[in-house]
């Protein structure tokens, strides 16, 4: 059965463009499946656990994340 998760373009993912450095799309993810491990990196998403809410796809500003059907 296929499932959607998120997934980051790191060719468009501009994190020194969100204040601070703080990615907007990892900060939108409720469950806390995207993180960035410091201000200015490009968020990781946990993809074996995302569901597919796609917050993090609304609230980027580069539209650096995607839906993908793995």
């Amino acid at each position: 059965m296929a499932s959607k998760i998120a997934m980051v373009d790191f060719n468009k993912c501009q994190p020194e463009q969100c204040e601070n450095g703080v990615c907007l799309a990892a900060k939108a993810c409720e469950k806390k499946l995207m993180k960035q491990l410091e201000p200015y990196e490009p968020p990781m998403t946990h993809a074996s656990m995302c569901k597919a809410c796609s917050d993090c796809v609304k609230a980027c500003p580069f539209d650096a994340i995607s839906m993908k059907v793995i």
